[in-house]
């Protein structure tokens, strides 16, 4: 399929996942909290909102607590965030064995997906991550059993420019719009994939 470049709004073009983060970056409480209302109001099938976050500001205790159950990896840099989101999504109902929602990981998604745009309106960039202990930090929370923490998000201000990671370049490529793309109406499918 062959089409002009679009213009895309700035936001998805410009939207990066930091590797370091200034320190000297202070969240207000005001902050966090538009950002867990911008979460809030994602769309869920049925509205059945099956979501719910743990916030830590950097340093903060709730922020210590977390950061003790981060991999190396993610140790690293993400204690640098001004921000630290458990991201928890609802298996099941609580004294129940029935799946919640077949849809609760899309709309977690969703939801982070939205705190993510409003970051972007306060300046700040988001990145989202798997690299920590969720038994620990399941246990250093008390999560009931019908709930897991599925990610975690760092917020912040970025400490490098998009594509620069500690001086080095990383790629922010794309597979091509004919990889991603199976059809368009009126179009042929395009081959095997």
């Amino acid at each position: 399929m062959t089409t002009q470049a679009p213009t895309l709004h700035p936001f998805v073009s410009g939207r990066f996942s930091p590797a370091r983060f200034r320190r000297d970056h202070v969240i207000a409480p005001a902050e966090i909290v538009s950002l867990i209302e911008a979460a809030r109001r994602a769309p869920s099938a049925g509205n059945s909102q099956p979501w719910a976050f743990v916030a830590g500001a950097r340093d903060d205790a709730v922020h210590r607590r977390m950061v003790r159950h981060l991999a190396r990896s993610s140790g690293a840099w993400a204690p640098d965030a001004s921000l630290l989101v458990a991201n928890l999504v609802q298996r099941r109902v609580e004294d129940g064995d029935f799946a919640y929602s077949e849809f609760a990981d899309y709309d977690l998604g969703q939801a982070v997906a939205h705190l993510t745009v409003q970051a972007h309106d306060l300046g700040l960039q988001v990145h989202q991550f798997r690299a920590f202990d969720r038994d620990g930090l399941h246990r250093e929370f008390a999560v009931p059993g019908h709930w897991e923490i599925a990610t975690l998000a760092a917020v912040g201000l970025p400490a490098h420019a998009p594509g620069e990671v500690s001086g080095a370049s990383t790629s922010r490529d794309r597979r091509p719009l004919d990889e991603v793309l199976w059809t368009v109406a009126d179009a042929p499918a395009p081959g095997n994939r």
